[in-house]
């Protein structure tokens, strides 16, 4: 068993605990099997990362990617599984959770590791899409924080953005720390609404803004970085977060600003080649993101994502990364062309 995944600390630790993930998933995850077969992988041949073969994201709108040891008896149980946002038209991905333990150590692990103790913070939500997905990830996760956080003031905003304004202003004149977890176009509209009653959010040390991405078409396309200066200069803080996941996975990477995102000591960002999606691209070079989470126990920890980026060959954004473990800062760069629109998918930057 992979109980200690969450201990690992050196790239040998982390590269054992890929490969015996790898076969156990080969073992006894169908999909994932029929997967390898059908590329003709020998699993015992497969002796380093750029070897194990990745899994098309899409799969999960189609099949079941599910330990059937562990999990074969949660695919009948109604609130086993997380739902990408989207319509309903919309053929959407399924994640069925066999162990959500595995979620909330790596939601918690993950957020200390990058911010803090969630007990020492106030938690918002402006996510009123995903408030509306009752098998959301994201909502799981702000649940979970503001669980651990246990203060009275807690709580999600949908379309009330006075009471939210008011809110703010009263928890940053008493110097609490305050995260607000909000969707862009969601964070757009409640600036909107700021600016149009001639209000001005107080500047505070002690507030984060953690955007999540999700544009959704309700706002004029921008970049990245156009967005984050506008939440910058809006909400009055020295650096707007981000955090970048995905209904298929059980571990989230921070951005602590500037768009650089990292990924705790379990998750790994590989950039495969766009017209070979079995090689590699250089450092610092532009392709499509293949991500490695161990949290993925039940289900599968290697997938292939729809969304570009690339890594940083050094520390771009200041931040201190260990030498042990290779832990290669990366940026998400927005969607393949003709890849499905997902309520997730982030900005061109």
């Amino acid at each position: 068993m992979l109980k200690n995944i969450f201990n690992i600390k050196t790239e040998t630790d982390f590269l054992q605990k890929c490969l015996e993930t790898f076969r156990y998933q080969y073992e006894n995850v169908e999909v994932y099997r029929k997967f390898c077969d059908y590329l003709r992988v020998n699993p015992s041949e497969i002796d380093e990362l750029e070897k194990i073969p990745f899994l098309p994201i899409e799969m999960f709108k189609n099949h079941l990617v599910l330990d059937q040891v562990f999990g074969f008896a949660q695919s009948d149980k109604t609130e086993s599984y997380f739902q990408s946002s989207g319509t309903t038209q919309m053929n959407r991905s399924k994640h069925y959770i066999a162990d959500f333990g595995w979620y909330e150590e790596s939601i918690y692990k993950s957020f200390e590791q990058f911010i803090g103790k969630p007990e020492d913070y106030i938690f918002l939500g402006l996510l009123p899409n995903y408030s509306e997905n009752p098998h959301s990830s994201l909502i799981y996760m702000v649940d979970f924080l503001m669980k651990k956080s246990g203060k009275p003031e807690n709580g999600y905003f949908l379309y009330n953005h006075q009471e939210l304004f008011e809110l703010l202003q009263q928890l940053l004149q008493e110097n609490k720390k305050v995260i607000l977890f909000g969707v862009s176009f969601a964070l757009l509209d409640f600036l909107d609404f700021v600016e149009k009653n001639h209000q001005i959010i107080e500047s505070s040390n002690q507030l984060i803004i953690i955007e999540t991405g999700g544009m959704k078409g309700r706002k004029e396309e921008m970049t990245k970085d156009e967005l984050l200066n506008i939440f910058l200069k809006g909400f009055g803080t020295e650096k707007i977060y981000s955090e970048y996941s995905m209904t298929e996975l059980l571990s989230q990477a921070y951005s602590l600003g500037k768009n650089i995102y990292e990924t705790p000591n379990w998750m790994r960002i590989l950039i495969r080649n766009t017209e070979d999606p079995f090689s590699y691209v250089d450092d610092g070079k532009t392709g499509a993101i293949n991500i490695i989470d161990l949290a993925n126990r039940h289900s599968c920890s290697f997938i292939a994502t729809q969304d570009l980026g690339k890594r940083f060959v050094n520390d771009v954004r200041g931040s201190s990364v260990s030498a042990q473990c290779d832990r290669k800062q990366f940026q998400v760069l927005g969607r393949i062309d003709h890849s499905d629109i997902r309520g997730c998918s982030l900005l061109v930057s």
